[in-house]
């Protein structure tokens, strides 16, 4: 396995989890998932490329009765001039990538003399995840080697999760070591010529956290789709074990097929799609809608935000009467997901991802190598998909005219352009997403760093690598406001408001604060172009989400979950002169919204009365004259607000808070920096004028307002962004 002098020596490392090229074993734990495949089928598609002469998948070798010998063998054979080699990394046994780091040095030497002992050395060196990256800088620095390098996931990023998901800072050291792995991936940034992403999204909103964020290295390369595994259906395919179980739902089997296929999670958006198609009695005519939200055995048994989307999509169906034209299979095997989608081609159907935001948007890449149109949402990596393959419609996630719209232009096209749609997404796919077009602009990634290292390979020592870090680490400050009184009343002011958090964003973490449910906030936002902030606390202050991917803080659901007994509340309020509670759509898990008459109601102190006479300790909210929630004692704006500078490390005193309405008053109280917009509503916010130094009353109205105390309080002045 040996290539000429002119045909280059790849070597790809992965050094975690369990790697072999049959059967992979994905899901069989966390270090087994998509990176394992990924790296095969890349091993393989390189292999296959005419101009590379040899491809080495390095990874640790790993000797243990509880795990199939294959991966004890030294050498596997992937294709002619392919092989994953296993190396020794410390024990022998299988343990995960966390507890690796201490052997990660053995693993290091044992490698650079595997490859001293081939007969010439790699002409790149291509690390995947953090682990790899700490062995690939070692290697690059000692061989002289270009570093290509892939996260895959960051260490940042999952900080980020696993503290929205409640775990500790202790733990986050004890058990992820997560301050080793941020360290080994600033350095890696550091070192490598060259990063590959799957999105811009990537570059700018994760590895753009990091002191060594070079973007100018940054390369966007989709991952290749396996086209053997998705294709259009065929004339002659038998029916499947999936078509049988789709029509236990439907009435009528074979009319078109509307597929839907996501985890059961808030941000899919599933039941907003479910809704559309409620309303639309054209729809319903035409198609049936087929719903795959994961795999279940009883709904009760999963965790809450699961439970709540699939018994909403249960109750939608319910609402809309849409038994015998909806389909939601409990149970799917990997295995049925490209036949679900040859089933909805064969259909003349169509594919839809309603997502509220989709980084990526892989199921549109298999559902166009499987012949079908797709409808997508409007924000992310969908917009190039489409764009690339022109196989279908962008869609506004929150706006159910305009999704059963798109649908219906699909499915009522004629057969030549629902022939052309399809057509256009097989030829987008294979020009833009198969493995050859990863492989070709790979490739082209790669020459120009072998170029330079053939130029000096006969120059005696290699200068050392010198790394330049920026000053922070985090965010060092913080800006929240709130959505509508803020941001929203005076155009004209919102965009240098934009401009300015932009220039200032690496130290400048932002965030909205707002009374509005998530998807109400997302289209606001939307409808006036004002990106995702980096958090955002909606709800009264009872959901935080975090950007890129609006992941839920569920540590905070948790928290907020003491004491709290919705029931009891309502029957309390039930029949109060002067208080009628809103519509559904504007309730949720953690607030109960009411109007109020305050010239007929009880006063705040009297509900408050009430309710504790009760046993029930709440806060009690009431905005703009005419709004009345009731949220969860340990809920609030402020309380929110403090909740997530915990988690960031930023200081109080380091946070402007812009508020306009009694819903932000304890948001804008204590030590943070406060400022009250102009056109506050001055009854509620009235007792802020004697209170605290820290609270500045603008001039402005608006955006103009904030960027009046921006001024004020120099608040942009002492950030420290380096060049």
């Amino acid at each position: 396995m040996t290539p000429d002098d002119h045909q280059p020596y790849i070597v790809l490392l992965s050094i975690h989890g369990l790697i072999r090229g049959h059967n992979l074993e994905l899901g069989r734990d966390a270090d087994t998932g998509g990176q394992t495949k990924y790296l095969v089928e890349l091993a393989r598609a390189l292999g296959a490329n005419a101009w590379v002469g040899r491809v080495d998948l390095l990874t640790r070798r790993v000797d243990d009765p509880t795990v199939s010998a294959d991966y004890a063998q030294p050498r596997e054979t992937l294709g002619a001039n392919v092989q994953i080699v296993r190396i020794d990394c410390g024990e022998a046994g299988y343990i995960p990538k966390e507890q690796l780091w201490d052997s990660l040095d053995s693993f290091a030497d044992s490698t650079l003399e595997y490859l001293k002992q081939q007969p010439r050395l790699p002409d790149i060196l291509h690390s995947h995840y953090a682990d790899a990256g700490y062995v690939g800088v070692r290697l690059a620095s000692l061989l002289g080697i270009p570093l290509v390098h892939t996260g895959h996931s960051l260490g940042r990023s999952k900080r980020r999760q696993l503290l929205a998901a409640g775990h500790s800072k202790e733990a986050l050291e004890t058990r992820y070591h997560i301050t080793r792995r941020i360290e080994a991936e600033e350095t890696t940034l550091g070192v490598a010529e060259r990063v590959i992403t799957s999105t811009q999204q990537e570059v700018q909103e994760q590895y753009a956290l990091y002191d060594h964020y070079r973007p100018e290295h940054m390369r966007v390369i989709p991952p290749g789709t396996d086209l053997q595994q998705f294709y259009p259906p065929q004339a002659d395919s038998p029916a499947s074990l999936m078509q049988a179980e789709l029509a236990r739902f439907l009435t009528q089997p074979d009319k078109p097929m509307i597929l839907a296929l996501s985890r059961p999670d808030p941000r899919k958006n599933i039941v907003e799609l479910v809704s559309a198609y409620g309303e639309s009695s054209e729809l319903q005519q035409l198609a049936n809608l087929v719903i795959v939200a994961g795999n279940r055995d009883d709904i009760r048994d999963l965790d809450s935000g699961a439970q709540e989307v699939l018994s909403d999509i249960l109750l939608t169906v319910d609402q809309y009467d849409l038994y015998g034209k909806v389909a939601y299979p409990k149970h799917h095997q990997a295995h049925d997901v490209p036949d679900l989608y040859r089933l909805a081609a064969a259909s003349k159907g169509v594919f839809i991802n309603p997502a509220l935001t989709e980084p990526f948007g892989l199921t549109l890449i298999e559902a166009a190598a499987s012949g079908l149109p797709i409808v997508a949402t409007d924000d992310g990596g969908p917009t190039d998909i489409i764009g690339n393959c022109r196989n279908g419609y962008l869609i506004n996630p929150l706006d159910r005219a305009d999704m059963a719209a798109k649908l219906w232009q699909v499915l009522t096209s004629n057969q030549q352009a629902w022939e052309t749609l399809a057509q256009q997404g097989l030829q987008g796919v294979r020009h833009h997403y198969s493995w050859q077009a990863h492989v070709e602009k790979y490739l082209a990634e790669l020459r120009p760093l072998m170029a330079r290292t053939e130029a000096t390979a006969a120059a005696e020592t290699l200068p050392p690598v010198t790394l330049k870090r920026r000053k922070q680490l985090h965010h060092d400050r913080a800006l929240f406001s709130d959505l509508d009184q803020n941001l929203l009343g005076k155009p004209e002011a919102l965009a240098p408001f934009l401009t300015a958090l932009q220039d200032n964003r690496r130290c400048v973490l932002f965030g909205i604060a707002t009374g509005r449910r998530l998807d109400a906030a997302i289209q606001l936002m939307k409808r006036h172009r004002i990106p995702l902030p980096d958090v955002l606390i909606t709800s009264l202050g009872t959901e935080i989400y975090y950007a890129p991917n609006l992941l839920p803080d569920t540590a905070w659901e948790r928290h907020i979950d003491h004491l709290w007994n919705p029931r009891i509340i309502r029957r309390v309020l039930d029949g109060i002169p002067g208080i009628e509670l809103q519509a559904k759509r504007d309730q949720s898990r953690f607030k109960i919204s009411y109007f109020i008459n305050p010239e007929i109601a009880p006063d705040i102190q009297q509900l408050n009365s009430l309710l504790h006479q009760e046993g029930q300790a709440v806060n009690v909210v009431q905005a703009f004259g005419q709004f009345l929630d009731i949220i969860p004692v340990r809920a609030s704006k402020g309380l929110a607000l403090r909740w997530v500078a915990d988690q960031r490390d930023i200081p109080l005193e380091r946070i402007l808070a812009a508020g306009g309405s009694g819903a932000d008053a304890d948001m804008l109280r204590g030590n943070t920096l406060a400022v009250v917009v102009a056109n506050r509503h001055h009854e509620e916010l009235s007792e802020l004028v004697q209170e605290g130094v820290n609270i500045f009353f603008a001039t402005r109205p608006y955006a103009d307002g904030i960027l009046e105390a921006i001024e004020h309080y120099q608040f942009f002045q002492s950030c420290e962004i380096s060049a």
